[in-house]
């Protein structure tokens, strides 16, 4: 059975090379800012065990502890993680994640058989399922098929000084101090992480990798 989505948030494009890069972007337009639809941002990097490759995908940004505990995924919203190991931008494997009940379920990676803005979710495909984890609460994970996964709210690890930022495009400073000041200090984001064994991502030194979030329809 495979069910078919849209997208209705824009991506963020990130190359990686066996090196820990981020690609962050905390405001989005109206209809999205705020909700399951809204990525804040993306990191991949090498795991702990150094076979493995971690992508993690955080959502609805700038969430105040008090504000933590009411924020959910939607189960209409699916967060979809990208994987171009060929070089030319198109997608080569998809990870899905989407919500159901309290638990976020996990596709891929595997070949889509559709690109671009249209995602099919392809139920055969399933990895593997996690306990959504609570605001407060031990986090939860779970280990299936050689993968592992994570789904729920996580302090926001971004770090930007946007204050003295203004200040450098304003004029008024010629660069950042050190230390600087974590603007996003005490916010949090919804995340979902996974891991995966670098030998189900293909052969490739180089892979590109973007995330997107897509409405059912």
């Amino acid at each position: 059975m495979k069910k078919k989505t849209k997208m209705i948030l824009g991506l963020s494009l990130i190359a990686i090379s066996g090196l820990t890069l981020v690609a962050a972007d905390h405001i989005d337009a109206p209809l999205v800012t705020g909700t399951a639809a809204d990525i804040t941002d993306m990191y991949t990097f090498q795991g702990q065990e150094t076979a493995n490759l971690v992508f993690a995908v955080n959502t609805q940004g700038l969430l105040s502890p008090n504000a933590t505990a009411a924020a959910a995924f939607n189960e209409n919203v699916m967060i979809e993680i990208n994987i171009d190991n060929t070089g030319d931008n198109v997608e080569d494997l998809v990870i899905q994640a989407i919500k159901k009940g309290d638990k976020m379920y996990f596709f891929g990676p595997y070949a889509p058989s559709a690109t671009g803005t249209s995602s099919m979710i392809n139920t055969a495909e399933a990895s593997g399922s996690v306990a959504i984890s609570q605001y407060g609460a031990t986090p939860v994970t779970s280990t299936e098929n050689g993968m592992k996964f994570f789904a729920g709210p996580r302090d926001d690890p971004f770090f930007f000084d946007l204050g003295q930022f203004q200040a450098i495009l304003g004029g008024n400073a010629s660069g950042f101090n050190n230390p600087g000041t974590d603007t996003f200090a005490g916010s949090n984001v919804l995340s979902v992480v996974v891991e995966v064994p670098k030998a189900m991502l293909g052969n490739a030194e180089t892979l590109n990798v973007w995330s997107e979030t897509k409405k059912k329809q």
